[in-house]
């Protein structure tokens, strides 16, 4: 027999932005990374070398690394330094240096007046059981950081207290934790704002100041509480790049800043300072590949600046607003010369139009938009940002909120338009979040209907959904839009085995297209269908032309059997009732 030779290495993995938070069991066992980190053994351990004849030996690499004016290169007793000379001190040829004291712990200068206000963030996540919609998972616990900001406010990710139970809040140096109320969570931008009612946690700490967006090369501090241990840790390092970047919670498009310093799992929500003490970001996620190291990305000021005004304006997040088009680069020549465009015309073509967006009442497909708000577009679609950096108009978007007015320029036949548009965020068919709501669902006969969202796409298929969920379903994901603000896509999730049932045991995660000859336009309106029927048979149209047939009086009066058997309390979510 023959047998394949097993390579040195590991498996090439592609580059993943992940978030960054610390999660724990809740039996409270340490991460298998927290176990294989190399553990330090004290010298006093080692055992003593023995002194022979010949060569002597090499150096370590720990005593190479150590400074020459380092204590720990030389034996030290009794507050003296014994070192080596050359000259006539004795038979040992040693002479003793007098050392000053250690300094004492309150002597120390703190070199981030900022530091007290960074926290540690302690949370207990429930988080929806998408394959058994009627209940949930078991819960487990995380830790992250945060840091304090005016007005008896924290803030840290959305993803660090997504889905949460309790949140708990300690300060640096104390042993107390406090129980926060967490006031809004932006899910887009992975930022969330918590609050502290005890009067104690405020006591004796100044709040974290915002400094201006950094330029490149510029010095970063990232403070918080990465794995590996309980004090705070502090990693520096520059700004490398800063463009419009793929938020991994949010799975939207804002502006980010990456840099080179260290950020690791349970450093979300700790702040980044600059060389003058003051907060440009939040570290939030960190690019993981084999052939990259210290790739890490931080929310910057503007984003963050948005948030809080967005929430002190209307009480609550409303979103950050977005123009619902696809849009083409307009650089080739030849392409231009026949949508009619002068020489010193510039811009993107719109190729389709949110049909539930304000824009669809005022652009159409093939317009060429020139400007947005005064600002001239690019044909490759950027705009000037700073002194030698473009950046993608989508930037100019995200700095408007939800119910403003933007002033779009546009050419079309040849015309030049204007248009006044009223900006607001977007219904996606197969949305991003369910916003901390438990999944809908509805049971009959067996059937288990649901409403396909992201979160159910990653419950289901794991981290590389985009990979291993059906074609079927990824093509409505990225490319179809949704036609009308309450239409979902419904799939039959799985088949609870009955004896009605038989022959459907296979249909798993398969979209349904109408019920006895009326369209599915919500999973709502498919339980008012099937509740309503008074037909002899319950007929459901399935994609790819499959097609499942019930006796109606058989199919409900087996459903509350199969109820029990399966310990459901009811064949229908709490939403569909209300």
């Amino acid at each position: 027999m023959e047998h394949s030779k097993r390579k040195r290495g590991r498996k090439t993995k592609k580059a993943v932005a992940e978030t960054m938070d610390f999660q724990m069991a809740a039996s409270g066992a340490p991460s298998p990374s927290a176990l294989d980190e190399p553990q330090e053994i004290p010298d006093s351990a080692s055992p003593k070398p023995r002194r022979g004849r010949g060569r002597p030996k090499k150096a370590t690499r720990r005593q190479n690394l150590a400074p020459a004016d380092s204590p720990a290169s030389s034996p030290i007793r009794r507050g003296s330094q014994v070192v080596a000379i050359n000259g006539e001190h004795g038979e040992s040829g040693l002479a003793v240096v007098s050392l000053d004291p250690p300094p004492r712990w309150d002597q120390v200068v703190r070199v981030v007046p900022s530091m007290d206000a960074v926290v540690k963030v302690f949370c207990v996540h429930t988080e929806p059981n998408f394959s058994l919609p009627w209940q949930r998972k078991r819960q487990y616990s995380s830790s992250s950081s945060g840091f304090i900001i005016g007005g008896r406010r924290v803030l840290t990710n959305a993803h660090s207290v997504e889905h949460y139970t309790q949140v708990k809040l300690k300060k640096r140096g104390s042993d107390t934790k406090y129980v926060a109320t967490v006031l809004a969570i932006g899910t887009e931008c992975d930022i969330a704002m918590l609050t502290v009612d005890n009067d104690e946690f405020w006591e004796g700490v100044s709040p974290v100041e915002f400094g201006s967006l950094p330029a490149l090369q510029d010095a970063v501090t990232v403070v918080g509480y990465p794995i590996g241990g309980d004090t705070i840790s502090v990693t520096s390092g520059v700004v490398s790049r800063m463009e419009i970047l793929s938020y991994v919670h949010g799975s939207t498009e804002l502006l980010g800043l990456q840099i080179d310093a260290a950020i690791n799992s349970g450093n979300s929500g700790g702040p980044a300072f600059n060389d003058k003490g003051k907060c440009v970001g939040i570290a939030f996620q960190s690019l993981k590949h084999e052939d990259v190291e210290n790739i890490g990305y931080v929310i910057p000021t503007p984003v963050i600046m948005h948030f809080i005004n967005d929430y002190e304006k209307s009480g609550e997040y409303t979103g950050f607003p977005m123009l619902g088009i696809e849009w083409q680069k307009m650089e080739n020549p030849d392409l231009r010369k026949a949508m009619e465009m002068k020489p010193d015309q510039k811009g993107v073509r719109v190729r389709r139009i949110e049909p539930t967006g304000p824009e669809f009442e005022f652009l159409k497909s093939s317009d060429i938009i020139l400007s947005f708000d005064g600002v001239d577009i690019a044909n490759d679609g950027t705009v000037p940002f700073r002194h030698g950096e473009r950046i993608a108009f989508s930037y100019l978007v995200s700095q408007k909120y939800t119910g403003e007015n933007a002033l779009v320029k546009v050419l079309r036949d040849s015309k030049v338009y204007e248009f006044n548009i009223k900006l607001a965020t977007h219904k996606r068919l197969i949305p991003a979040h369910i916003k901390g709501k438990p999944p809908s669902y509805y049971i009959i006969a067996g059937f288990v209907f649901t409403a396909i969202s992201v979160p159910y796409l990653r419950s289901e298929y794991g981290k590389d959904y985009e990979y291993d969920a059906p074609v079927k379903l990824l093509d409505k994901l990225l490319h179809t839009m949704a036609h009308s603000h309450d239409e979902q896509l419904v799939v039959i999730s799985q088949v609870l085995v009955a004896d009605v049932n038989i022959g459907y045991e296979d249909i798993v995660n398969t979209q349904v297209m109408a019920f006895n000859g009326k369209p599915v336009k919500n999973l709502r309106t498919l339980a008012n269908m099937v509740e309503n029927c008074s037909e002899e048979f319950l007929k459901f149209d399935l994609e790819y032309q499959q097609i499942v047939v019930l006796q109606t009086k058989t199919a409900k009066a087996a459903t509350p059997d199969i109820l029990a058997t399966h310990c459901i309390p009811s064949a229908v979510s709490e939403d569909l009732t209300s």
